[in-house]
């Protein structure tokens, strides 16, 4: 895997599926810099108009569209990384073949949902660049540019649930159900403590 801390894998292991990890984990970074260089406005724009009484326009709404566009980013990582949230007290209680049915669907949900998501991303989109729609702000900022990166975002998340999904459903046929809940069920207590400390407990 990539240098992400969880050591299970979403994804099959193939050389295009690396690659994907690869990109999730560049655009991750290019999201982090631009969060820091963002702060670092944040606080010119603060400082100025406390003490200098100047401002720079349109830094909370350069910040709104980073946001959107870091957080659905972010879901790609959260999704290869093991990393999403999870409500596993009922989890524990069911057979093997049962956690394992409920991953799977978990899976199969989180794509449909997503591919749903990139769907209306793409709807609204196109129709502010029908409309020339702009933001009612100092800036103008014509929507489909932020929109545009928000879209790719939401495509690129889809895109890795329905390759995660597939290889969930392909184990399920294959009534493959431990290879089910290593994959897709929630981390282990030990596992998420390796992947916040990078220390090994096995």
């Amino acid at each position: 895997m990539t240098s992400h801390g969880s050591t299970r894998r979403v994804l099959p292991a193939t050389p295009f599926t690396r690659l994907l990890e690869g990109v999730i984990d560049f655009c991750v970074l290019v999201c982090g810099w631009w969060l820091l260089a963002l702060s670092a406005l944040t606080c010119v724009e603060i400082l100025g108009r406390k003490l200098f009484g100047f401002s720079l326009q349109g830094v909370d709404e350069v910040g709104s569209y980073t946001y959107a566009v870091v957080t659905t980013f972010g879901f790609s990582y959260g999704l290869v990384s093991g990393a999403h949230t999870r409500v596993d007290f009922l989890l524990s209680r069911f057979s093997v073949r049962g956690r394992a049915l409920l991953n799977a669907t978990a899976m199969i949900t989180l794509a449909a949902m997503a591919a749903l998501a990139v769907y209306r991303a793409w709807d609204v989109l196109t129709v502010s660049r029908a409309l020339f729609s702009t933001a009612p702000t100092p800036l103008a900022t014509p929507l489909w540019y932020p929109q545009s990166f928000w879209f790719v975002a939401w495509g690129l998340f889809s895109f890795t649930t329905l390759l995660a999904a597939t290889q969930a459903f392909r184990l399920l046929l294959a009534r493959n159900y431990e290879e089910i809940n290593v994959r897709y069920g929630p981390q282990t207590l030990e596992e998420e403590v390796e992947s916040e400390s990078a220390v090994h407990l096995k």
